[in-house]
């Protein structure tokens, strides 16, 4: 499945890919957890001279620290201990194509430096080997951090940040996308039901209104899986949508069906961020504050732990201090 949507921020993207795909520039990929980082990765690849080759992807987040610099480069046999034999390391392995470094902002610091020599120089050597190779691969970084606040308090180097920042890609999260929400579920649910063997009735003015009342802290992903999850619940084929949208209190809000003119309002930035945010503190409030867990608002909400922590600091919610935070006695 392809880049869905038609809202102004996605024909940006669409655009930025079109005109950066046939080069071999650096792209660095900026945007929350769940936007699509790897599907704009894949486009660009696709686009480029380089599509016969392979895209390797490496999620900087995923791997030990020990093992980070092996998992780059590679080691000889012997290297270090349990180097039984030897390996080829991820820019080997893209070698004529293409190399997506997933949280790039994860990095080790000691890594960042190393990384920056093959970017400018294009060689490497492996662990334990003596022999500088060369690596012909075109780099794509992508991150939900802000490496700008990272450079200022030393996690991040500057000068691999201009190195990765020859073509920036940001891409929208989906409460800037609202319009794109029905295009989205609608495909979702169409691929979920064939995969399923099962029927898909097209979205009801319900559906709709319910779709667009959530806030989706967990972007394009959180939306595929509360489809698929619609489906699984759903009955002769229309998705059961109440039963599959976080609700922090368990119960369905009302909702009124959408017309034609509330078809043409949205709220602004600032009103879905607040929306958002007073939808968190409750979640918060009524798991205690506990994010991880089988009681923690990440389960509750249905993200990863480290979403909900990342949405917490961009909104600056304390629990001391927020204004909709209850007293405890």
């Amino acid at each position: 499945m392809g880049i869905i949507g038609r809202s102004p921020g996605v024909r940006a993207v669409e655009n930025a890919i079109r005109q950066v795909a046939s080069t071999d520039a650096t792209v660095l990929i900026l945007g929350e957890t769940g936007t699509g980082k790897e599907l704009v990765a894949l486009a660009i690849h696709e686009g480029s001279p380089r599509r016969g080759k392979p895209l390797v992807r490496v999620n900087c987040a995923a791997i030990p620290e020990s093992l980070i610099e092996s998992e780059f480069f590679g080691h000889e046999k012997g290297a270090f201990t349990g180097a039984t034999a030897r390996r080829e390391g991820r820019f080997a392995q893209a070698n004529g194509g293409t190399l997506l470094l997933d949280e790039i902002g994860e990095l080790p610091l000691d890594l960042q430096a190393k990384l920056l020599r093959v970017l400018q120089e294009g060689e490497f050597e492996p662990l334990g080997g003596s022999k500088t190779l060369k690596a012909d691969v075109r780099v794509i970084a992508a991150t939900n951090r802000s490496l700008e606040c990272d450079i200022s308090k030393g996690r991040f180097r500057e000068d691999l940040y201009y190195r990765l920042n020859v073509f920036p890609i940001r891409l929208p999260a989906l409460r800037e996308r609202v319009d794109d929400i029905f295009l989205l579920a609608e495909a979702f649910g169409q691929r979920f039901a064939k995969r399923m063997g099962r029927r898909f009735e097209p979205l009801t003015d319900e559906d709709k209104a319910l779709l667009k009342a959530y806030c989706w802290p967990g972007n394009v992903r959180e939306l595929q899986n509360v489809v698929e999850r619609a489906l699984i619940l759903s009955s002769n084929g229309k998705l059961d949508l109440s039963r599959a949208i976080p609700r922090p209190d368990g119960k369905v809000p009302e909702v009124t069906p959408v017309s034609s003119a509330d078809c043409e309002k949205v709220l602004n930035s600032h009103e879905l961020q607040e929306l958002e945010r007073r939808n968190l503190v409750r979640a918060l409030e009524i798991c205690r504050w506990k994010i991880s867990g089988e009681r923690g608002v990440a389960a509750l909400m249905g993200l990863p732990p480290s979403t909900v922590a990342s949405r917490i600091k961009a909104l600056r919610i304390r629990r001391n201090s927020s204004k909709f935070a209850r007293s405890r006695s």
